[in-house]
């Protein structure tokens, strides 16, 4: 029995030691590991800081260029097509020749309508000379006073038909005008529907031969919402209110014009108003139809707070960035955006002038994270990829 007890007891004290020894190797092995985790370096991101700027308030709209004129070219007189004088597109200056209709009728009727003149002219002479024989005759009591009203009446037939003759040449040399079609305005002109050989006719079934719009000024018309009709529009009609005009293609506002027109009544279904801008083109590159955003600015300087797109990151329905605060912890900010000024974007709440925000990194960290941050500045050519 003793044996047994000595036996157990030795058993009891090997098993106390060899748990010692696995606890003293868990704590001297897991040491080195901590601090090789600490010493791992902390992720460099680039931040910036918010800048704040005084601007003034625009709205955005979409829109659509609109010519000054948009011309219809018809015939004004019927005949035959004989030339066309220019190429599908091109641009044309007010006079120059556009089609020219076979104009040797309507010079037969103006040669016509000159010689009836050059008749009516005679006859007007001796009806004159008539009258006035009839004059000093019945002086003298020697004709008739029905014999000089005769007279008189001949010399105002023959000058009223002087004045018809006059009015029909008039007529036909409009009409051999009107063989001539001439480019009512400057402008480009859009293919020619119909080309020489064809007869085309007068009237009110005249057909279209091409179409001409003018290209500077012109116009960019949009919709307005009420608010901004209330807050921009809505002062002295000779108040100058700025616009600038953005291509598809642009991320800015490349052009700048000004309100030329507002329209005189709201759509009460859509509660917006149609607004039209006069912008210069001398380039020719705005065409009407063209898609545009406009941008009306009007209102009070004030002071904003302005950061870049690139920071801005987008959870659901809301828009956050990552603040990066004194300890260099980063944190989930809750922002609302405001309209783009320049490059910038216009921060509305969340942030205030001189916050520290990632730019650049943001999908390398998550909030909480400890960040080495490298100061850059704010502006729009920042990106939010790995870098």
């Amino acid at each position: 029995m003793p044996s047994k007890r000595k036996l157990v007891a030795a058993g009891a004290i090997c098993l106390v030691v060899v748990v010692a020894a696995a606890v003293t190797y868990r704590t001297h092995a897991s040491a080195p590991m901590r601090k090789a985790a600490a010493a791992l370096p902390t992720v460099e991101v680039d931040v910036a800081a918010v800048i704040s700027q005084t601007i003034t308030d625009y709205q955005s709209y979409s829109g659509r260029i609109e010519a000054v004129n948009n011309v219809e070219i018809r015939p004004l007189v019927s005949g035959t097509i004989v030339a066309v004088h220019f190429r599908d597109g091109a641009t044309v200056r007010k006079g120059d020749p556009l089609f020219t209709i076979d104009r040797r009728p309507y010079q037969a009727e103006v040669d016509r309508a000159a010689a009836q003149l050059a008749s009516a002219e005679a006859r007007n002479s001796y009806a004159s000379a008539d009258w006035a024989r009839a004059q000093r005759l019945l002086s003298d009591n020697a004709i008739a006073k029905r014999d000089h009203d005769q007279a008189q009446n001949a010399e105002r037939e023959a000058s009223a038909g002087v004045k018809a003759a006059k009015a029909a040449l008039e007529a036909a040399q409009i009409n051999l005008g009107y063989t001539a079609i001439t480019a009512p305005v400057s402008g480009r002109v859009s293919r020619a529907e119909l080309t020489v050989g064809n007869i085309v006719s007068a009237g009110a079934n005249a057909p279209v031969l091409t179409t001409l719009v003018s290209t500077s000024p012109i116009y960019a018309s949009f919709d307005v919402d009420e608010q901004a009709y209330l807050r921009f529009l809505s002062r002295d009609s000779k108040a100058i209110v700025p616009v600038s005009v953005g291509l598809a293609d642009e991320t800015g506002y490349s052009r700048q014009g000004v309100i030329d027109s507002v329209d005189n009544r709201l759509d009460t279904s859509s509660g917006t108003i149609r607004v039209r801008a006069r912008l210069a083109n001398e380039d020719g590159v705005l065409v009407s139809g063209l898609y545009v955003r406009a941008r009306v600015g009007g209102g009070v300087p004030h002071q904003a707070a302005l950061v870049s797109d690139a920071a801005i990151q987008t959870d659901q329905d809301k828009k956050y960035v990552l603040l990066v605060d004194k300890d260099s912890k980063v944190r989930y900010r809750e922002v609302k955006v405001g309209d783009q000024h320049q490059s910038l974007r216009v921060i509305t709440g969340g942030l205030r002038p001189g916050d520290r925000i990632v730019v650049n990194g943001i999908q390398r960290v998550r909030p909480g994270d400890t960040v080495r941050p490298k100061m850059v500045q704010m502006s729009s050519d920042t990106a939010t990829g790995v870098s």
